[in-house]
This record gives C-alpha cells, structure tokens and sequence, in this order.
C-alpha cells in the first residue's frame, strides 16, 4: 500500500497502473491481484490507511468550535493531490458497483467516529440533545465534503463557509 500512495504521489492517478505499484513495491501483478480486484481497489485501501488517517478530534469546550476546527482541518487536508485521486477513484467507481460499495462503507465507518466525541460532548454540556438521528450527527463533514468536491479543499474553503455550515445550518438544528 506505502508503494501505491508513493506512486499516487508520483505519477498522479490516471498515471497509477498495478504494474507500476508492483514494480515499485518489488513484487508481482499477480501478488497485488490476489488481494485487490483492480487500481482502485488498491488506492482506496492505501488512502484511507496512510492519506485519510484520523484527525485529532478538537476539544476546546464548545460545540461550535469544535465542529468549525474540525471542518477547518478536514478542508486542509483536501490538498490538489487528494481531489486527484478522489476523482479518479470516483470515476472508475462509475461503472463498478463494488468499488462503489466499497466507498461509501469506508467513509459511513469515518464520519461517526469524526462527530462521535464532540456530539458526545457537547451533550453532557447540555449544549445538544441526544436523540440526533444519524444523517444529522454527520451533516457538517458531509457539507464540508460537498463544498471540498465542488470549489477545491484547503485554503480554497474560506472560514465564513465553514462558519456558516456551522452556525447558519448544523446548530440550529441540534441545539436544545
């Protein structure tokens, strides 16, 4: 997987071939198709086990910092080179529905750990009530995720619009 991501970060993800990946990991296409269907497969599990590594989850004490730190660092690490590769990955995932599949369970097991704590949080606070269904807990990474995908990530996505998914959108309707 360390090669995949090395080549990812070489050669772009149109570029990516199991045949490269196996030459720069010093083995053979029919080792690495023995584990991985395809490239995408391949990428997916290297993103998400070196690229996509747990962000520290804030605790500063309030729940709209908290959440606007958090979509603050999630948009950071949108970098070019990481909306490549999600491209990429999202258009062979057009036509597979495995590696669709696959996705979408990568990222539903992220996103609560993400908003877990500070929910967690925020309700012993008093701060929120805790019967919040599971699309709203998650609502802020998924409009961060959105925003990422349409203007670009990092410093692309100004504060006001992570102030305003906060504020405007999420907060109105978690508070007691």
């Amino acid at each position: 997987m360390r090669a995949a991501v090395d080549e990812l970060a070489e050669v772009g993800y149109t570029a990516v071939s199991m045949e490269r990946i196996a030459i720069r990991a010093r083995t053979s296409k029919a080792a690495l198709y023995r584990r991985w269907t395809g490239r995408a497969d391949l990428i997916i599990d290297a993103y998400f086990r070196f690229a996509a590594a747990e962000l520290e989850v804030p605790d500063t004490g309030s729940l709209r910092t908290d959440v606007i730190t958090l979509l603050r660092r999630t948009a950071d690490r949108a970098t070019p080179a990481m909306l490549h590769l999600v491209f990429g990955v999202l258009a062979d995932a057009g036509m597979n529905d495995d590696l669709r599949r696959k996705i979408r369970e990568r990222l539903s097991m992220m996103k609560p750990k993400q908003m877990h704590g500070i929910l967690e949080r925020a309700e012993a606070r008093g701060e929120v009530r805790g019967d919040l269904p599971e699309r709203l807990r998650t609502l802020p990474l998924d409009l961060m995720r959105n925003e990422i995908l349409q203007h670009g990530g990092g410093p692309a996505v100004p504060d006001e619009t992570i102030e305003e998914i906060v504020d405007q959108v999420f907060l109105p309707l978690v508070r007691i």
